[in-house]
């Protein structure tokens, strides 16, 4: 779930449910609306979303191994600006810092880094291994300089450095007690 920049809609991923991102209106009030716009794709799998700062939404889909960009219209509807495979297995997680996008790729333990260009589209610029299986979420530091990833298989979080090209090199790696199978990471 995730709302726009403005607030006005409601995103939702249906993942395996129904292959669906639902967009809701929010009223002022802050009430979804009763009835979502659907947009959907088969076997896409969306699974994670987010914004880039020119406010396009970038969706990781499973099903395909990709990460496609949208524009969200006032009425709800998604319009397509852009699909790039990640070649990764099981692409789930998303992180956005800028036009510079982050998918985690569970099932072959990577991340991918990808750019979004002035119209919108989304061009593959590399993938980067981590320590340890099961990658899940990522989030950038404040400033953009770290990516940092967590890895559920082995309950660790993988430090990166982004480098000025997007290219990803991985700096350490910090076992978190207790954290195999978790899910959740914030930056600050």
């Amino acid at each position: 779930m995730l709302f726009s920049p403005d607030g006005r809609r409601l995103l939702v991923t249906t993942k395996g449910a129904s292959n669906s991102l639902l967009v809701f209106g929010v009223s002022r009030s802050g009430r979804p609306s009763d009835a979502p716009v659907v947009h959907t794709e088969d076997g896409a799998v969306p699974f994670a979303m987010d914004f880039d700062r020119y406010g396009r939404l970038a969706v990781t889909n499973t099903g395909t191994n990709s990460v496609e960009t949208y524009r969200v219209g006032r009425d709800g509807v998604l319009t397509s600006l852009g699909l790039a495979a990640t070649g990764q297995a099981a692409t789930c997680w998303i992180a956005i810092d800028g036009t510079l996008l982050a998918a985690s790729n569970a099932g072959s333990g990577t991340v991918t880094t990808l750019r979004t260009n002035p119209a919108g589209a989304v061009t593959k610029i590399a993938d980067a291994a981590t320590a340890g299986g099961g990658t899940v979420d990522a989030s950038f530091s404040r400033d953009g300089d770290q990516l940092y990833v967590q890895t559920g298989a082995t309950g660790a979080v993988d430090t990166f450095t982004v480098n000025d090209d997007g290219t990803l090199t991985r700096t350490s790696t910090v076992t978190v007690p207790d954290a195999v199978g978790g899910e959740g990471i914030v930056a600050w």
